[in-house]
């Protein structure tokens, strides 16, 4: 293992106490973020004022980025750029796979994937009229529901709930077999392990920063098109961004070469200079090396709670190959259970209805954080510590 992961967690700033397992949530600040903010703000903004665009770069920040996060999931140069939501990358990537495999009239997914894509996908489908329809799935039957009526397969390649990992590469090939195009979510895969979008030979991707790759809350999504499809792939949000001269201010639309046309509007300059800083941390990072320890951070951490938390039920796979990068118990008492671990210093979180999901991310979480937590869940779950009523008093909403 050449990554040295010391280095990656003195990299964060991380509160004195605290064990972080919900960088799968929301990633902690990354040390150089700060002064990278500061110096955006009051030395290119501050200073410049709108010559900014181009003497500071930020016009091409979205391709600089896109770039970076290009090596994380095996995506080729000049084929991801950044900008706007996860939501709304969601729907430019179904808007355009459907303009390209006109005559067919189903978005395919499966029961497992986050509501959030789910929403985007019907409501795209009952924009477009009554003849396109999303249908659905379960996870485990998505190879045997594609057919020659599928237009789209809209998959996130990992269950935010469990963990459970779908099969990338043989996915996409049994949907390319039957001409189906696909759309793949990666918010709980890129930083997680490595991805492989070439390889897999993946025609559309999305995903979102500010988990794994700790861009800090609100962080810009972002958007791969495979190279075989830039030119060919029509943006349904023709922003000016992605005009082929959005300076000309023509009246009429024109996209933009490659994946430039997937820009709409005005790029997040702030939020891009914290995502460039905290991808900094990246730079000494092999991906093998992260699967490697993340895999052994979660085999450590099941067989601790599985000793000494007899009534939590695992609910993550123990392949490895059908793993992400978090481990999930099931608990009748999973919220009450979560807000006493959170008091007592460890932060994970839970999902409805029964999920406690700890993400173990080796950037900043070490073997020692692991046996910790597992020691103060046991102790959670052994004296019910969890059963005071502050502890069963919903607290809010939370991004998942």
């Amino acid at each position: 293992m050449t990554t040295d992961f010391d280095a990656t967690r003195r990299a964060f700033d991380l509160p004195e106490g605290v064990i972080y397992l919900d960088g799968n949530s929301l990633g902690p600040l990354p040390r150089g973020v700060a002064e990278r903010l500061a110096r955006t703000v009051a030395d290119e903004w501050g200073r410049m004022l709108i010559t900014g665009w181009n003497r500071a770069g930020w016009i091409g920040l979205p391709a600089r980025v896109g770039d970076r996060i290009a090596r994380l999931v095996g995506a080729e140069p000049g084929s991801v750029v950044m900008g706007d939501t996860l939501s709304v990358k969601v729907y430019q990537a179904l808007a355009s796979a459907l303009d390209m495999n006109p005559g067919r009239r189903v978005i395919l997914s499966d029961t497992g994937n986050f509501p959030s894509d789910l929403y985007i996908a019907d409501g795209l489908a009952r924009s477009l009229g009554p003849d396109i329809r999303l249908k659905l799935a379960e996870p485990e039957a998505l190879a045997a529901a594609l057919d020659d009526s599928v237009a789209v397969l809209l998959v996130t390649e990992v269950d935010y709930r469990t963990g459970r990992r779908h099969d990338m590469a043989a996915l996409t090939a049994r949907a390319q077999e039957l001409g189906v195009l696909t759309v793949w979510d990666l918010a709980h895969s890129a930083g997680a392990f490595p991805v492989g979008l070439a390889a897999c030979n993946a025609d559309f991707a999305v995903g979102c920063t500010y988990k794994y790759l700790n861009g800090g809350p609100g962080a810009p999504a972002f958007i791969y098109v495979a190279p075989r499809h830039q030119d060919r792939a029509r943006p349904a949000l023709s922003g000016w961004m992605g005009h082929e001269a959005p300076f000309a201010f023509d009246l009429d639309y024109r996209p933009a070469p490659g994946v430039e046309r997937m820009r709409v509007g005005t790029p997040p300059v702030l939020h891009l200079a914290a995502l460039d800083a905290a991808l900094d941390v990246w730079d000494g990072v092999d991906m093998d090396d992260l699967r490697a320890r993340s895999l052994e951070l979660g085999d450590l951490f099941v067989r601790l709670v599985e000793a000494d938390c007899p009534d939590l039920i695992l609910a993550t796979p123990r392949d490895h190959a059908r793993r992400g990068s978090q481990v999930s118990f099931r608990h009748p008492q999973g919220y009450a259970i979560m807000q006493a671990l959170i008091a007592e210093g460890v932060i994970g979180d839970f999902r409805a209805p029964d999920i406690l999901r700890f993400g173990l991310t080796p950037l900043y979480v070490g073997l020692d954080d692991v046996r910790r937590a597992a020691a103060v869940l046991a102790r959670v779950t052994a004296d019910r510590l969890w059963d005071r009523p502050e502890f069963r008093r919903p607290a809010g909403r939370a991004v998942t």
